[in-house]
């Protein structure tokens, strides 16, 4: 499975990135207010900084205006996605764009059959939103499994990108259903790491070390 950051603080994304953690990233309206950051030059940053995937989205509503800013955030770099909505006229944009060779991200997916649809109009990556539907007492996992089968069945190319990832509970559910990719904030992917009997045992072996007086350098 492929981990995205879903940030637009190029710090973060730095320190993921010199860690081998980070395959790819997202960005979106709400993350590129908490940065502070101009947009095209924040997402130019990133596509420079990232070889993968870098998801940069459209905020016009309709297909005309979809497809103009399309043009221009393309022009970034080849490893540009361009995030649409699920929306009658981000599907149809998102049929113009794959037409053409450009990866789409469709975003915004809280069904199995908005999938379908996003699948069946040439989408790169589907963005179902787990977090979301859970806080709103819907099981957002069980999204990802009916997806995973429906695509299955059909043998679609679009990936899977779980977003909307709150806790490493849902990165591991993802994983065991067979997600593509997850998208989340770098606080999350680092957590990946954590357990406290690993820390204890570094600390154990580190006091052993220590007491035999020997050196290894």
């Amino acid at each position: 499975m492929k981990f995205f950051a879903d940030t637009a603080d190029i710090d973060d994304i730095r320190k993921l990135a010199a860690a081998n953690l980070v395959d790819g990233v997202t960005t979106n309206p709400s993350l590129i207010k908490k940065s502070g950051r101009d947009f095209i030059e924040a997402v130019t940053e990133i596509a420079g900084l990232v070889k993968g995937p870098v998801s940069a989205e459209v905020v016009a509503t309709d297909h005309a205006g979809m497809m103009k800013e399309a043009e221009r955030l393309r022009k970034i770099g080849s490893n540009i996605a361009i995030k649409v909505p699920l929306t009658p006229d981000g599907l149809m944009t998102c049929k113009a764009l794959s037409g053409e060779g450009t990866m789409v991200n469709a975003t915004l997916c809280f069904t199995a059959n908005q999938a379908l649809l996003a699948a069946k109009a040439g989408a790169a990556f589907i963005s179902p939103f787990l977090g979301r539907l859970d806080d709103i007492g819907q099981p957002g996992i069980e999204l990802i499994a009916d997806i995973r089968l429906i695509y299955d069945n059909y043998d679609f190319a679009t990936e899977i990108l779980a977003a909307s990832v709150r806790h490493p509970i849902h990165v591991l559910e993802v994983a065991k259903l067979g997600a593509d990719v997850m998208t989340a904030p770098p606080a999350v992917i680092w957590q990946l790491f954590n357990h406290p009997l690993t820390d204890k045992g570094v600390e154990s072996f580190l006091s052993d070390w220590k007491a035999t007086g020997q050196t290894i350098a």
